[in-house]
């Protein structure tokens, strides 16, 4: 069983960086494709980004093609999201989910998910 542990989030300005980390115990981990989703109040839990097991395959919302860059460290059953310039709208809860399907953009695919860290964005 994967449990993932967000971490790394924050406030931070328009046109900042921030990068979160997902981290698991599981041995497995490398077997399992990871996605990032993100939830602002009052809306639905969106897609972000995933990466397979293996960090062969990305894919990525469109709204943060270009600004967001998703990375794994199978050594160190961790994966990452680097976030560039970041804006207003990209303030959310983001939670990291796990899945052994291959790159699926629906939450409903994911089997194992993290409590979530707040991003703020000021502008």
């Amino acid at each position: 069983q994967v449990q993932p542990v967000e971490s790394g989030g924050g406030l931070v300005q328009a046109g900042g960086s921030l990068r979160l980390s997902c981290a698991a115990s599981a041995r497995t981990f490398s077997t399992y494709t990871v996605g990032w989703f993100r939830q602002a109040p009052g809306k639905a839990r969106n897609f972000v980004a995933a990466i397979s097991g293996s960090g062969g395959g990305t894919s990525y919302a469109d709204s943060v093609k270009g600004r967001f860059t998703i990375s794994r460290d199978n050594a160190e059953n961790t994966v990452y999201l680097q976030m560039n310039n970041l804006k207003p709208e990209d303030t959310a809860v983001y939670y990291c989910a796990a899945t052994r399907v291959w790159l699926p953009s629906s939450p409903g695919a994911y089997d194992y998910w993290g409590q979530g860290t707040q991003v703020t964005v000021s502008s």
